[in-house]
């Protein structure tokens, strides 16, 4: 297998990158929860499927308040993740499979069990203080009322310094005052501690928050956002090789070329939600769901990736640890999960930028109907206690929390038919997904045309075609609201990737200069000469 050299930058542009949530990945143990030595154990899986890079979930120190994102030392690994020695043998494993390991930090906030805050909260001339977002005031009185993300205001009262503190998630997650110099070039050498343990890269959460202003209520894109970005880049990432991901909710194509720059002045890429929000209420958050209009996702990928080619870099993926699954989602996990799997899969990699397969979506993992006690998600358990204090129908509730909760991403990973599905031999620290013994990774490795396998395909075919990381873009039947068609193309090279967004037989007039072009992928086994149920294929032609 011809692995990616990683000592040069711009790997990642050939690159298919692997998140992995340790919880719920492969417990070693039998202690119910993923761990780092689970991972070791699954690397020639996913050596096998082909990926470059491991996307770590937060394996820092942490109470788990908030799944590991409510860090209480950097440079630390959680107990329940294993050890130090754990993490720098992932590390070796993972470079002799041709694997890097990118690390998930948390720059805009920490624990509130940080040493830092402790400290912060003797005093207001502990150095230590002015880490954190602080403003007087009468424990009755908050500063304003600006909401946390996860219910609730963002301020919380300390009576230890008769001062509120700002927090834009749980109130156990203050957020880190990026004003101050000191408390940044902590956080640089939290970083370079772990470039020294030899990791490929980080992904950083909502930093596109780090640069705000609580008494404006602005959260993303202050107005020093890229000062910081550009500082914590020249300062921290200092290697070329490393890749840096942001993800920022806010970032809009504008912006995504400064976080982008193919100078290289601030990150590699960014993640951005614009295509995953087009089903929800305009206004509204992600709890109130419309139906999918393929001709606005269309029109949005297309913006994506005509305006940031050459000046930019995209991430692509419709799956993360905070998402339900898109085979449930966006495709049909009943009659056609085989098959939109795949189709989804198709339109996503046949574009530009560096795609991320999230855990078990390679194995066409569904969302799975809990009732609301057996929920371990926080932002689902405080959004549901919320709305039926408003008087919202139960019903309703569920369907939203049943369709959109993360906990829908967090179940463990299908691995065989057998007792705990193969993740653990104890009791497992969230509910397994109950169609386990159909869809799981032994049965998908064993059946040369599963959702497994086809993956596969697709990353060895962006390794071998350079029209996938170089070709413009060019969108085709933009108002057709059942398929989704489009063209790469370099001067010497070109695709035209097909795919059915539907349950219904179509037809497609394929341009002429595709007519009698190798097929490289499809989805169906057999030949047709119409687009079958949820079909895609992608056609190639060399001038």
């Amino acid at each position: 297998m011809k692995y990616l050299d990683k000592s040069k930058r711009g790997w990642w542009e050939k690159a298919v990158f692997y998140e992995l949530y340790p919880k719920s990945f492969q417990d070693s143990n039998g202690d119910g929860v993923g761990d780092i030595r689970g991972i070791i154990h699954r690397l020639d899986y996913l050596q096998e499927l082909g990926v470059d890079a491991i996307w770590l979930c937060p394996v820092c120190a942490s109470p788990q308040v908030d799944n590991g994102y409510d860090i209480s030392d950097y440079c630390a690994i959680d107990p329940m993740f294993g050890t130090m020695a754990d993490m720098e043998e992932l590390i070796a494993e993972g470079r002799k499979r041709g694997i890097g390991i990118i690390m998930d930090l948390v720059l805009n906030h920490c624990s509130d069990q940080h040493f830092w805050f402790r400290e912060a909260l003797k005093g207001k001339d502990n150095p230590y203080h002015d880490f954190f977002i602080w403003r007087d005031g009468g424990p009755d009185c908050p500063p304003n009322q600006m909401r946390a993300t996860f219910g609730g205001l963002a301020w919380t009262w300390a009576p230890e310094v008769g001062q509120w503190y700002f927090h834009q998630f749980a109130e156990e997650q203050p957020d880190l005052n990026w004003d101050n110099p000191a408390m940044r070039q902590e956080l640089y050498r939290s970083i370079r501690f772990w470039v020294d343990k030899g990791v490929a890269g980080f992904r950083l959460d909502v930093i596109d928050q780090i640069g705000k202003d609580a008494d404006l209520e602005i959260t993303n894109n202050g107005p020093r956002l890229h000062e910081y970005l550009r500082e914590l880049s020249a300062e921290a990432f200092r290697e070329d090789w490393l890749v840096s991901v942001g993800e920022a909710w806010g970032a809009d194509i504008e912006r995504a070329k400064l976080y982008s720059n193919p100078d290289g002045s601030e990150l590699s890429m960014v993640f951005q939600f614009q295509h995953i929000c087009l089903d929800q209420e305009p206004g509204k958050d992600k709890w109130d769901m419309i139906p999918l209009e393929l001709p606005k996702l269309k029109a949005c990928l297309a913006d994506w990736q005509r305006q940031l080619h050459g000046k930019g870099w995209n991430s692509l993926f419709f799956n993360n640890h905070d998402l339900p699954r898109i085979v449930s989602r966006w495709g049909n996990d009943r009659e056609y999960r085989v098959e939109s799997a795949k189709m989804l899969a198709t339109m996503l990699h046949g574009m530009e930028g560096t795609p991320y397969i999230y855990q078990g979506e390679e194995l066409g993992m569904t969302n799975i109907c809990l009732p609301i006690e057996a929920h371990v998600d926080l932002e689902t358990l405080n959004m549901y206690g919320e709305r039926i204090a408003q008087g919202y129908d139960p019903g309703e509730v569920m369907a939203s929390i049943h369709a959109r909760s993360r906990d829908n991403a967090r179940t463990p990973i299908q691995w065989t038919a057998g007792k705990n599905t193969g993740f653990t031999t104890g009791d497992p620290w969230m509910p397994i997904n109950p169609n386990y013994t159909r869809i799981n990774a032994e049965a998908a490795l064993a059946d040369p045309d599963s959702v497994f396998h086809y993956y596969r395909k697709l990353i060895q075919l962006r390794k071998t075609y350079d029209v996938f990381h170089k070709g413009s873009f060019t969108l085709l039947c933009p108002e057709d609201e059942k398929i989704f068609a489009y063209t790469r193309d370099t001067e010497e090279e070109h695709i035209l990737v097909i795919c059915n967004f539907t349950d219904e037989t179509l037809t497609f007039d394929v341009p002429g200069n595709f007519w009698g072009s190798e097929m490289l992928i499809n989805n169906y086994v057999e030949d047709s000469h119409k687009l079958r149920p949820y079909e895609s294929v992608i056609l190639y032609y060399h001038d």
